[in-house]
Protein backbone atom coordinates (compact mmCIF):
# COMPACT_ATOMS: atom_id res chain seq x y z
CA UNK A 1 0.00 0.00 0.00
CA UNK A 2 1.79 3.69 -0.94
CA UNK A 3 1.14 6.44 0.90
CA UNK A 4 -1.28 8.30 -1.75
CA UNK A 5 -2.95 5.23 -3.14
CA UNK A 6 -6.46 6.04 -4.95
CA UNK A 7 -5.12 9.72 -5.11
CA UNK A 8 -4.86 11.87 -8.23
CA UNK A 9 -2.23 14.25 -8.74
CA UNK A 10 -1.60 17.28 -10.73
CA UNK A 11 2.28 18.71 -10.68
CA UNK A 12 2.81 21.72 -12.74
CA UNK A 13 6.09 22.29 -14.78
CA UNK A 14 7.07 18.68 -14.04
CA UNK A 15 8.90 17.87 -17.07
CA UNK A 16 12.11 18.67 -15.28
CA UNK A 17 14.59 19.71 -12.21
CA UNK A 18 12.24 20.06 -8.88
CA UNK A 19 8.55 19.55 -9.98
CA UNK A 20 10.08 15.91 -12.28
CA UNK A 21 11.28 14.48 -8.92
CA UNK A 22 8.15 15.44 -7.43
CA UNK A 23 6.02 13.90 -9.62
CA UNK A 24 7.91 10.29 -9.76
CA UNK A 25 8.00 10.39 -5.97
CA UNK A 26 3.96 10.85 -6.19
CA UNK A 27 3.38 8.04 -8.68
CA UNK A 28 6.16 5.96 -6.68
CA UNK A 29 3.57 6.41 -3.82
CA UNK A 30 0.59 5.46 -5.52
CA UNK A 31 -0.40 8.90 -6.87
CA UNK A 32 -1.97 8.75 -10.43
CA UNK A 33 -0.02 11.88 -11.99
CA UNK A 34 -1.01 14.87 -14.57
CA UNK A 35 2.38 15.88 -16.35
CA UNK A 36 2.09 19.04 -17.20
CA UNK A 37 4.75 21.05 -19.14
CA UNK A 38 4.72 23.55 -21.46
CA UNK A 39 8.34 22.38 -22.44
CA UNK A 40 9.69 26.10 -22.60
CA UNK A 41 12.94 28.05 -22.21
CA UNK A 42 14.39 28.62 -18.94
CA UNK A 43 12.93 31.90 -20.01
CA UNK A 44 9.47 30.96 -21.24
CA UNK A 45 10.23 31.02 -25.22
CA UNK A 46 9.07 27.94 -26.86
CA UNK A 47 7.26 24.73 -26.00
CA UNK A 48 8.38 20.54 -26.80
CA UNK A 49 6.25 18.26 -25.94
CA UNK A 50 9.01 16.13 -24.88
CA UNK A 51 9.88 16.83 -21.90
CA UNK A 52 6.37 16.12 -19.72
CA UNK A 53 6.23 12.73 -22.59
CA UNK A 54 9.80 11.57 -20.71
CA UNK A 55 8.25 12.01 -17.45
CA UNK A 56 5.19 10.15 -17.69
CA UNK A 57 7.24 7.19 -19.82
CA UNK A 58 9.57 7.10 -16.73
CA UNK A 59 6.53 7.09 -13.94
CA UNK A 60 5.13 4.15 -16.49
CA UNK A 61 8.58 2.30 -16.66
CA UNK A 62 8.33 2.07 -12.89
CA UNK A 63 4.86 0.58 -12.48
CA UNK A 64 3.23 4.00 -12.09
CA UNK A 65 0.35 5.79 -14.32
CA UNK A 66 0.86 9.19 -16.01
CA UNK A 67 -0.57 11.30 -18.44
CA UNK A 68 1.18 14.35 -20.11
CA UNK A 69 -0.41 17.63 -20.67
CA UNK A 70 1.18 20.65 -22.34
CA UNK A 71 -1.03 23.99 -21.56
CA UNK A 72 0.53 27.01 -20.29
CA UNK A 73 -0.32 27.81 -16.44
CA UNK A 74 -0.41 31.47 -17.44
CA UNK A 75 -3.15 31.09 -19.61
CA UNK A 76 -6.48 31.33 -17.34
CA UNK A 77 -8.29 28.68 -20.02
CA UNK A 78 -5.09 26.76 -20.13
CA UNK A 79 -5.23 26.31 -16.81
CA UNK A 80 -8.33 24.86 -16.78
CA UNK A 81 -7.64 22.50 -19.35
CA UNK A 82 -5.12 21.03 -17.30
CA UNK A 83 -7.70 20.44 -14.27
CA UNK A 84 -9.69 18.76 -16.67
CA UNK A 85 -7.39 16.74 -17.98
CA UNK A 86 -6.60 14.60 -14.47
CA UNK A 87 -10.74 14.56 -14.47
CA UNK A 88 -10.79 13.11 -18.29
CA UNK A 89 -8.31 10.74 -17.51
CA UNK A 90 -8.74 9.28 -13.96
CA UNK A 91 -11.89 10.62 -13.06
CA UNK A 92 -11.14 13.16 -9.96
CA UNK A 93 -8.47 15.09 -8.39
CA UNK A 94 -6.75 15.01 -5.20
CA UNK A 95 -3.84 16.55 -5.10
CA UNK A 96 -2.57 20.02 -7.37
CA UNK A 97 1.48 21.15 -7.65
CA UNK A 98 2.14 23.87 -8.56
CA UNK A 99 5.76 24.49 -9.42
CA UNK A 100 5.80 25.83 -13.27
CA UNK A 101 8.38 28.79 -13.28
CA UNK A 102 10.21 30.76 -15.23
CA UNK A 103 13.30 33.09 -14.58
CA UNK A 104 14.43 36.83 -16.50
CA UNK A 105 16.59 37.97 -13.63
CA UNK A 106 17.93 41.52 -13.83
CA UNK A 107 18.21 44.52 -11.33
CA UNK A 108 14.76 46.96 -11.31
CA UNK A 109 16.74 49.54 -12.96
CA UNK A 110 17.19 46.92 -16.22
CA UNK A 111 14.51 45.27 -16.27
CA UNK A 112 11.16 45.64 -18.70
CA UNK A 113 7.66 45.24 -18.01
CA UNK A 114 7.48 42.61 -19.83
CA UNK A 115 10.01 40.92 -17.96
CA UNK A 116 8.49 41.38 -14.65
CA UNK A 117 4.99 40.09 -16.84
CA UNK A 118 6.18 37.46 -18.04
CA UNK A 119 7.48 36.02 -14.17
CA UNK A 120 4.39 37.13 -12.31
CA UNK A 121 2.30 35.45 -15.14
CA UNK A 122 3.67 32.53 -14.96
CA UNK A 123 4.56 32.24 -10.99
CA UNK A 124 1.78 34.31 -9.34
CA UNK A 125 -0.91 34.13 -12.17
CA UNK A 126 -0.20 30.20 -13.10
CA UNK A 127 -0.37 29.32 -9.03
CA UNK A 128 -4.04 31.67 -9.13
CA UNK A 129 -5.59 30.11 -12.47
CA UNK A 130 -4.76 26.58 -11.30
CA UNK A 131 -6.21 27.06 -7.73
CA UNK A 132 -9.07 28.87 -8.95
CA UNK A 133 -10.06 25.99 -11.07
CA UNK A 134 -8.90 22.84 -8.63
CA UNK A 135 -11.14 25.00 -5.97
CA UNK A 136 -14.21 25.01 -8.05
CA UNK A 137 -13.90 21.47 -8.51
CA UNK A 138 -13.36 20.82 -5.11
CA UNK A 139 -16.31 23.04 -3.81
CA UNK A 140 -18.89 21.76 -5.58
CA UNK A 141 -17.44 18.24 -4.89
CA UNK A 142 -18.36 19.15 -1.26
CA UNK A 143 -21.84 20.59 -2.19
CA UNK A 144 -22.74 17.22 -4.18
CA UNK A 145 -21.89 15.16 -0.26
CA UNK A 146 -18.85 13.84 -1.98
CA UNK A 147 -16.20 15.89 0.31
CA UNK A 148 -12.85 15.75 -0.51
CA UNK A 149 -9.85 14.85 1.41
CA UNK A 150 -7.16 17.41 -0.95
CA UNK A 151 -4.27 19.07 -1.03
CA UNK A 152 -2.74 22.26 -2.97
CA UNK A 153 1.41 22.88 -2.77
CA UNK A 154 2.97 25.50 -3.84
CA UNK A 155 5.88 26.65 -4.22
CA UNK A 156 7.62 29.41 -3.31
CA UNK A 157 11.92 30.91 -3.32
CA UNK A 158 13.97 32.44 -0.72
CA UNK A 159 13.97 35.03 -3.12
CA UNK A 160 10.48 36.13 -2.06
CA UNK A 161 10.85 35.11 1.51
CA UNK A 162 14.16 36.38 2.38
CA UNK A 163 15.21 38.76 -0.69
CA UNK A 164 17.23 38.21 -3.53
CA UNK A 165 19.33 41.36 -5.69
CA UNK A 166 18.17 40.75 -9.34
CA UNK A 167 14.93 38.88 -9.15
CA UNK A 168 12.45 41.32 -8.04
CA UNK A 169 9.81 39.97 -10.34
CA UNK A 170 10.41 36.49 -9.06
CA UNK A 171 10.82 36.92 -5.58
CA UNK A 172 7.43 39.76 -5.81
CA UNK A 173 5.71 36.63 -7.31
CA UNK A 174 6.91 34.23 -4.98
CA UNK A 175 6.07 36.47 -1.69
CA UNK A 176 2.72 36.73 -3.17
CA UNK A 177 2.48 33.07 -3.70
CA UNK A 178 3.08 32.52 0.06
CA UNK A 179 0.32 35.17 0.99
CA UNK A 180 -2.21 33.17 -1.78
CA UNK A 181 -1.39 30.51 -0.21
CA UNK A 182 -2.30 31.14 3.13
CA UNK A 183 -5.44 32.64 1.71
CA UNK A 184 -6.60 29.77 0.38
CA UNK A 185 -6.17 27.84 3.31
CA UNK A 186 -8.28 30.29 5.18
CA UNK A 187 -10.81 30.13 2.32
CA UNK A 188 -10.94 26.49 1.38
CA UNK A 189 -10.88 24.19 4.48
CA UNK A 190 -14.66 24.44 4.52
CA UNK A 191 -14.87 21.92 1.47
CA UNK A 192 -11.52 19.18 2.70
CA UNK A 193 -8.89 20.74 1.38
CA UNK A 194 -5.37 22.25 2.56
CA UNK A 195 -2.84 24.35 0.88
CA UNK A 196 0.90 24.37 2.34
CA UNK A 197 3.53 25.78 0.59
CA UNK A 198 7.23 24.14 -0.11
CA UNK A 199 10.38 26.20 -1.12
CA UNK A 200 13.14 23.59 -2.78
CA UNK A 201 16.25 24.07 -3.77
CA UNK A 202 19.13 22.59 -5.93
CA UNK A 203 20.72 21.95 -9.16
CA UNK A 204 17.64 22.90 -11.46
CA UNK A 205 17.72 24.53 -15.25
CA UNK A 206 17.33 28.02 -13.51
CA UNK A 207 20.14 27.42 -10.97
CA UNK A 208 22.17 25.78 -13.44
CA UNK A 209 22.37 28.69 -15.54
CA UNK A 210 22.96 31.01 -13.00
CA UNK A 211 25.82 29.13 -10.99
CA UNK A 212 27.38 27.11 -14.57
CA UNK A 213 26.77 23.67 -12.84
CA UNK A 214 25.82 20.38 -13.85
CA UNK A 215 22.41 19.40 -14.15
CA UNK A 216 20.87 15.98 -13.59
CA UNK A 217 17.59 14.25 -13.55
CA UNK A 218 16.75 14.28 -9.94
CA UNK A 219 16.36 10.17 -10.43
CA UNK A 220 19.70 9.89 -11.98
CA UNK A 221 21.46 10.81 -8.36
CA UNK A 222 22.32 7.33 -6.65
CA UNK A 223 23.84 9.25 -3.56
CA UNK A 224 22.56 11.49 -1.34
CA UNK A 225 23.61 15.08 -2.80
CA UNK A 226 22.70 18.27 -1.40
CA UNK A 227 22.00 19.95 -4.71
CA UNK A 228 20.13 17.17 -6.01
CA UNK A 229 16.57 19.12 -6.75
CA UNK A 230 14.42 15.78 -5.97
CA UNK A 231 15.11 16.29 -2.13
CA UNK A 232 11.88 17.59 -1.63
CA UNK A 233 9.59 15.35 -2.98
CA UNK A 234 9.31 13.61 0.07
CA UNK A 235 7.76 16.36 1.79
CA UNK A 236 5.47 16.95 -1.13
CA UNK A 237 4.49 12.94 -0.80
CA UNK A 238 3.55 13.95 2.96
CA UNK A 239 1.99 17.15 2.57
CA UNK A 240 -0.29 15.54 -0.21
CA UNK A 241 -0.99 12.67 2.39
CA UNK A 242 -3.90 11.79 4.67
CA UNK A 243 -1.65 12.05 7.37
CA UNK A 244 -0.96 15.71 6.97
CA UNK A 245 -4.97 16.14 7.09
CA UNK A 246 -4.33 18.46 9.92
CA UNK A 247 -1.65 21.24 8.48
CA UNK A 248 -2.93 23.63 6.33
CA UNK A 249 -1.26 27.47 5.37
CA UNK A 250 2.03 26.33 6.15
CA UNK A 251 5.43 27.66 4.49
CA UNK A 252 8.32 24.89 4.33
CA UNK A 253 11.79 25.16 3.39
CA UNK A 254 13.51 21.80 2.57
CA UNK A 255 16.51 21.87 0.87
CA UNK A 256 19.48 19.05 0.93
CA UNK A 257 18.77 17.43 4.42
CA UNK A 258 17.43 20.74 5.49
CA UNK A 259 13.69 20.88 6.67
CA UNK A 260 12.75 24.22 8.20
CA UNK A 261 8.90 25.93 8.55
CA UNK A 262 9.19 29.44 8.16
CA UNK A 263 7.48 32.13 10.09
CA UNK A 264 5.55 34.23 8.07
CA UNK A 265 5.17 38.72 9.26
CA UNK A 266 5.00 39.16 12.71
CA UNK A 267 3.78 42.07 14.78
CA UNK A 268 7.31 43.07 16.75
CA UNK A 269 7.11 44.90 20.18
CA UNK A 270 4.55 47.65 20.17
CA UNK A 271 5.36 51.49 21.36
CA UNK A 272 1.68 54.02 22.76
CA UNK A 273 2.75 57.46 21.82
CA UNK A 274 1.41 59.15 25.23
CA UNK A 275 1.43 62.63 26.77
CA UNK A 276 2.71 63.51 30.31
CA UNK A 277 -0.06 62.44 31.92
CA UNK A 278 -0.17 58.92 30.16
CA UNK A 279 -2.84 59.87 27.91
CA UNK A 280 -2.99 58.20 24.25
CA UNK A 281 -1.64 61.03 21.65
CA UNK A 282 -0.64 61.58 17.90
CA UNK A 283 3.01 60.63 17.15
CA UNK A 284 5.53 63.38 16.48
CA UNK A 285 8.32 62.33 13.90
CA UNK A 286 11.01 63.20 16.00
CA UNK A 287 9.47 60.39 18.61
CA UNK A 288 9.24 58.16 15.94
CA UNK A 289 13.05 58.38 15.30
CA UNK A 290 13.59 58.29 19.22
CA UNK A 291 11.63 54.94 19.13
CA UNK A 292 13.14 53.24 16.48
CA UNK A 293 16.56 54.30 16.83
CA UNK A 294 16.78 53.61 20.73
CA UNK A 295 14.88 49.96 20.14
CA UNK A 296 15.15 48.68 17.47
CA UNK A 297 18.67 50.13 16.58
CA UNK A 298 19.72 50.27 20.17
CA UNK A 299 21.64 53.86 19.23
CA UNK A 300 21.42 56.83 20.42
CA UNK A 301 23.52 57.86 16.65
CA UNK A 302 20.58 57.44 14.59
CA UNK A 303 22.23 58.35 11.30
CA UNK A 304 24.98 56.42 11.37
CA UNK A 305 23.95 53.32 13.50
CA UNK A 306 20.96 52.89 11.48
CA UNK A 307 23.23 52.95 8.15
CA UNK A 308 25.68 50.22 9.51
CA UNK A 309 23.09 48.08 10.55
CA UNK A 310 20.87 48.25 7.50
Amino acid sequence: MGMLDGKVAIVTGAGNGVGRGEAIMLADHGAKVVVNDLGGSVSGEGSDKRAADAVVEVIKSRGGEAVANYDSVADYDGAKGIIGSAIDAFGRLDILVNNAGILRDKMMFSMSPEDFDSVVKVHLYGAFNTMTHASQYWRNESKEGRQPRAAIINTVSSAGLQGQASQINYGAAKAGVAAMTIIASLELSRYGVRANCIGPGGATRMVAQAMKIEVKNPEDYTEFEAMNPGNSAPAVVWLASDEAQHVTGQVFRLVGNNLALYRPWEMGEQFLAKDKEGNPKPWDPSDIGRIVNRYVFQSENPGIDAQRRS
